[in-house]
């Protein structure tokens, strides 16, 4: 089953008819194919993928490799906040885009091989739309948040096999559309007992299932090819776990005129206690 998300396609008619009336403007929730930044590699990209606050701020974004058709990068993670995946849709056709969290499709909850019989959202040409949570209705989302693992959505059902990554795999739709099969949800057990990893785990992030939202969608019919034309994978982390790998440079300054005596080599003096 296919959905396309109402309040995005209000902001899209509302820019519609600004750029008629000769407006050069663009509503927070579309963006026109020219108004979205060059991007420095991969100009055939069929879309851009951002985390963002609720302020509107790109969660800092480290890419790694891709070859133009599987994209990797990492992010850096602030735990306790709210995030959004935004997606721009850079092509002049519809396409279908099954987005998982943590190995969950974030529409059915299920667990997910993004594969094309999964459920998924319908983004039409050069539209832009805002995923915030976990849908549980064709009317709410509860909000995506960065927490820690034993407070994950995904670890809730006992699932730790894709934990920490944001997963995005497009599909063109076949060409003529028909009705799309509705796929009956498979009830997927809770498990009593959470199956718990190393304990290097317990101290990487996770996204929880958030406050409800209102968030309005619409069933369309879309038929999706039977492979992904392109696959998005986002590894979000904590910033000190980026600076370990070496992702980002955390190395402090130090003062050339003032050299700290912790960083002697020698073995310091006890807090209050000093050298003298």
């Amino acid at each position: 089953m296919s959905y396309l998300n109402l309040t995005n396609l209000i902001r899209q008619w509302e820019t519609v008819m600004k750029k008629l009336s000769g407006a050069l403007l663009a509503t927070a929730g579309f963006l026109f194919a020219f108004a979205v930044e060059a991007r420095p590699v991969w100009q055939d990209d069929k879309i851009d993928v951002e985390i963002v606050s609720d302020y509107g701020q790109e969660f800092p974004k480290y890419e790694i490799d891709g070859d133009g058709k599987t994209h990797r990068a990492y992010l850096e993670a602030r735990k306790g906040k709210n995030y959004t995946i935004r997606i721009t849709n850079n092509s002049d056709e519809r396409i279908g885009l099954v987005i998982t969290v943590d190995g969950r499709n974030i529409i059915s909850g299920e667990k997910s091989n993004l594969k094309p019989h999964e459920r998924m959202y319908v983004l039409g040409p050069y539209q832009q739309a805002e995923y915030e949570g976990w849908r549980t209705s064709k009317k709410r989302v509860n909000r995506f948040y960065f927490t820690s693992i034993d407070d994950s959505y995904a670890d809730a059902w006992g699932d730790r096999t894709a934990m920490g990554v944001i997963a995005v795999a497009v599909f063109k739709g076949k060409k003529p559309d028909i009705p799309y099969d509705n796929y009956p949800r498979r009830q997927e057990k809770r498990r009593a007992l959470r199956r718990r990893g190393a304990d290097t785990l317990e101290t990487a992030p996770g996204t929880g299932f958030g406050e409800s939202e209102y968030s309005p969608v619409r069933t369309v019919h879309f038929k999706p090819r039977s492979k992904a034309s392109e696959k998005h994978f986002i590894k979000y982390e904590w910033r000190r776990t980026l600076c370990s790998k070496g992702v980002i440079d955390c190395q402090i300054t130090r003062n050339r005129f003032w050299p700290d005596e912790w960083d002697s080599g020698f073995a310091p003096f006890p807090p209050g206690r000093g050298g003298f």
